[in-house]
């Protein structure tokens, strides 16, 4: 039995018009061809055919059900038959006088259990007694074939129709349809196709990618991988550690005799001065040399294209260690997809997730040699001796615990009276030899350091005080002695002092500083020079593939665009809008359309609705096959049921009853319930075209895994997105906007109706949920026909149908109200549901015939013998 899973898309066929051109197998094979292709579908391998026909047609369109039955798929093929009008000699001209023969006859090909017929004798299409409508009304028709065009109903119509005796039912319905108008539709797609495809603002400027600990595996591995792998870039017997550790050892012998320096015997003593300088000459010759071969390394480290095999080599040979790729670079397609589907699931925009592709490929991409050259410049001499002159420009700042101490003993060695005030000369004399002293001691070249007054000063200053201090106070000569001895001591600390300060700010403007941190700007830059050799293939891969994402997310961009463009006005008198004006039966336009803007505006017979239902017995028509029909069966009227041609249905405005669900063209056994679009709408619709997009570029991922993600791949992949997008819209036009596209979702919920329609789901679970009897639903029979019924209540069978998206909110209101119904069927479409009953016929009203094989005369073609051919021809003795 065919699943609703394995049928795609239902093949219409209407044989009451132009059956005659159905009359070769390769005709029938084009025509599916062409209703499929135009809704983006393939070959059927479980085709579904839903034919109308009347039930005279059933024995003179023998040759087109044979050919359905014979159509070659890999599966099963099934067909549901839709009957409509009376049996043939229901009725002696126009009065109501039955003929003795009102059995339905049908043919042994449609026996076979994949065939069903529904026989709805008269479509009861009028709201009122007094509107009299025609029994296979146009506009009831069309909503009909749509509803057994859904997959799941049509599934389960033919399932049923096999528990029924002679597999034939007529029908009864109850149904309700919500939708959207064509406006509110077309604009919320427009709306969810710019969301999707976000702004072109043109600058291309990358972005910052997601945080490294969202992104996946395979990328993280990439992307941080060579950040931790900046240890241990020198190997220990190589020529690039001994240039480092050499000159590293030149600046801690430096910093030793720097030390030394700052200690008393370096204030009076010059040789340490000299040990400094001898060793900070050295520092900078072997500085040189390690900054030569960082050059080396860095001119050898590959060229502006990216680093190579060969460039890691060279870099092995000077003694740099560029850690193994530890298969780092493996599933970075993989990678790539869930990163795409991860911003596309937080609901970015293609350009915006395209950029984020583009930062990630500059992040990631091996930066070159060569590219890292002119940050030498930054630790060359010029700039070492540049760093050192602008810390020595001026005089280390005195600090002010100095100054304090140097007005103190200042003041503590002035506490003498007259003829001793002189010894409170003894502090401010020894700061300035101090200072006289250092300045000459820290010489370069004939100027000598400028050394810091602020001491002295504050000496000078502290034994003023201290002799007025003693002047008024008139203390003893042992508080003067004892007073300068404690203002020695403070001086003597703050000397020390003073002179650190002054021997570390001669030093840095020598270049202990600037040298040091020269050596370790030159290590960090061979450091950066391994971590950019890491894995350098593989991240130029994915740099590359990333690039190529990014085009191609731009590129379905522009296809979302091209979608969102308004269309051109259709020229006068050719049918109206919509994504299909010339479709045929299976892209048909939401029967809540006007006949302005529903009506198809191509072939008569598939695309106007009024056309193809407008009965034509004419001979150039149906072809000689249907030319011997004898037309007294009825009535002699080549319009058996007087279906007004396209004419009688005139564009006005009291002709468009759609928009409110109440006009004449509304069945009434159909409601309709228009919304106006809710606010999840525009948000639900970007969604779907996300998964769209997802869809579309599965197969890329695989281009891109196996390193063929070229042009080729993406022009296969840009093609495929338009056709998805095209395939996304006519979805959307022919199911709805509650039932999701037929893509991998993304495990979310989806909206309820009101915020997809604005509509309230609870009428539909109310009209699913009633009683099954008899007066739940349109018997769409005729009175004749009704006679032909079965009389048992139990016999017939019932089918309870809404959409699967609403399933939650209508089996939450059955528990609510305390009667839940089982066995519902939930369908794909998102437009339909309500009740469908099908009743059997009586026992006798079906005559199955076996038709007379022809012996085939001398006039057919060598054409005309390749098809199975059977004329209708029948006997009464032929009947079973």
């Amino acid at each position: 039995m065919t699943s609703p899973e394995d049928a795609t898309a239902v093949v219409r066929l209407d044989l009451r018009a132009g059956a005659a051109a159905l009359a070769t197998t390769q005709a029938v094979r084009d025509r599916v061809a062409e209703q499929l292709g135009r809704a983006g579908l393939p070959e059927p391998d479980y085709p579904l055919f839903l034919v109308t026909d009347t039930p005279a047609g059933l024995t003179d369109h023998q040759l087109q059900y044979e050919l359905l039955s014979g159509y070659r798929a890999v599966g099963e093929t099934r067909i549901l038959v839709l009957l409509v009008g009376s049996s043939p000699g229901s009725y002696a001209g126009g009065e109501e006088a039955y003929l003795p023969d009102r059995r339905l006859v049908r043919p042994t090909t449609l026996r076979a259990s994949t065939t069903g017929l529904v026989w709805a004798g008269d479509l009861r299409s009028a709201r009122t007694a007094l509107d009299r409508r025609e029994p296979d009304d146009p506009a009831s028709l069309a909503v009909l074939v749509d509803l057994l065009s859904v997959p799941d109903v049509f599934v389960r119509v033919l399932e049923n129709l096999r528990k029924l005796p002679d597999s034939i039912a007529a029908p009864g319905i109850r149904l309700l349809e919500q939708d959207l108008p064509t406006e509110v539709r077309d604009r919320a797609w427009r709306d969810a196709l710019t969301r999707f495809a976000g702004e072109d603002t043109g600058a291309g400027d990358p972005v910052d990618i997601v945080p490294d600990s969202r992104l996946p595996e395979p990328l993280r591995a990439l992307v941080t991988g060579r950040d931790s792998r900046g240890q241990g870039h020198r190997r220990p017997d190589g020529q690039a550690n001994l240039a480092h550790r050499t000159c590293a050892e030149s600046l801690d012998r430096a910093d030793e005799d720097l030390v030394a320096l700052r200690s008393f015997p370096g204030l009076l003593h010059p040789a340490r001065r000299d040990a400094l300088e001898a060793d900070l000459h050295q520092a900078r010759e072997d500085l040189d040399g390690f900054r030569a071969l960082v050059e080396r390394a860095l001119q050898g480290g590959g060229g502006a294209a990216a680093p190579t095999a060969e460039a890691t080599a060279r870099l092995g040979a000077l003694g740099l260690r560029v850690p193994t790729a530890d298969r780092a670079g493996e599933r970075v397609g993989e990678g790539l997809r869930e990163l795409a589907g991860t911003l596309l699931g937080d609901g970015l925009a293609l350009r915006s997730v395209a950029q984020h592709f583009t930062a990630l490929a500059g992040r990631v991409e091996p930066v070159p040699g060569t590219a890292l050259l002119h940050r030498l410049a930054d630790h060359s001499e010029e700039s070492v001796t540049r760093g050192s002159a602008t810390e020595y420009a001026a005089p280390p700042r005195t600090p002010g615990a100095v100054l304090l101490m140097a007005g103190a003993a200042g003041l503590l060695g002035g506490l003498w009276q007259w003829p001793a005030v002189l010894a409170a000369l003894v502090v401010p004399v020894l700061f300035v030899v101090v200072a006289l002293l250092g300045a000459n001691r820290l010489r370069t070249g004939r100027r000598a350091a400028r050394w810091t007054t602020g001491p002295r000063v504050a000496a000078v200053a502290g034994a003023v005080a201290g002799a007025a201090v003693a002047y008024a106070a008139a203390p003893p000569l042992w508080l003067g002695g004892t007073g300068l001895i404690v203002g020695l001591g403070l001086t003597a600390e703050a000397v020390r002092r003073l002179w650190r300060d002054a021997a570390d700010s001669w030093a840095a403007g020598r270049g202990t500083t600037a040298l040091r941190t020269a050596l370790d700007g030159l290590d960090d830059l061979l450091a950066e020079l391994v971590r950019e050799h890491w894995a350098a293939e593989e991240r130029l891969y994915c740099a590359d593939a990333a690039r190529s994402v990014a085009g191609m997310l731009r590129a379905t961009a522009a296809a979302a665009d091209a979608q969102a463009a308004p269309e051109p006005l259709a020229p006068a008198g050719t049918g109206g809008s919509g994504p299909y004006e010339d479709d045929d039966w299976l892209s048909a336009p939401s029967a809540l359309e006007t006949p302005e803007s529903g009506a198809a505006g191509g072939d008569a017979d598939d695309g106007d609705w009024a056309a193809a239902y407008a009965w034509d017995n004419t001979p150039d028509r149906n072809g000689d096959h249907d030319a011997g029909r004898d037309d007294d069966r009825y009535g002699g009227d080549p319009a058996p049921y007087g279906v007004p041609s396209p004419a009688a249905y005139p564009a006005g405005p009291d002709d468009a009853p759609w928009e409110s669900g109440e006009g004449d063209h509304a069945p009434r056994w159909l409601d309709r319930e228009i919304g106006e679009g809710g606010p999840d709408l525009v948000a639900t619709l970007a969604g779907d075209l996300r998964n769209t997009a997802m869809a579309a570029m599965a197969p890329y991922w695989g281009a891109v895994e196996r390193g063929q993600a070229g042009a080729l791949a993406l022009a296969r992949t840009e093609q495929r997105v338009r056709e998805l997008l095209s395939a996304a819209r006519h979805h959307l036009w022919h199911y709805g906007v509650l039932a999701p596209p037929p893509y991998p979702a993304d495990h979310r919920a989806r909206t309820t109706a009101a915020g997809l329609l604005g509509t309230d789901s609870l009428r539909v679970a109310e009209l699913v949920g009633r009683e099954a009897d008899r007066g739940a639903v349109v018997q769409l029979s005729s009175p004749e026909q009704g006679a032909l019924l079965s009389r048992d209540p139990g016999a017939a069978l019932w089918i309870r149908f809404a959409p699967g998206t609403l399933q939650g909110e209508i089996e939450a209101a059955w528990r609510k109200s305390g009667s839940p119904v089982e066995e519902a069927l939930w369908t794909s479409s998102g437009r339909y549901a309500g009740l469908i009953r099908l009743t059997p016929l009586r026992m006798g009203v079906v005559d199955t015939v076996l038709p007379r094989q022809s012996t085939g005369g001398s006039t057919r073609t060598d054409a005309d013998r390749a098809e199975p051919s059977v004329h209708a021809e029948f006997r009464e003795d032929d009947r079973w």
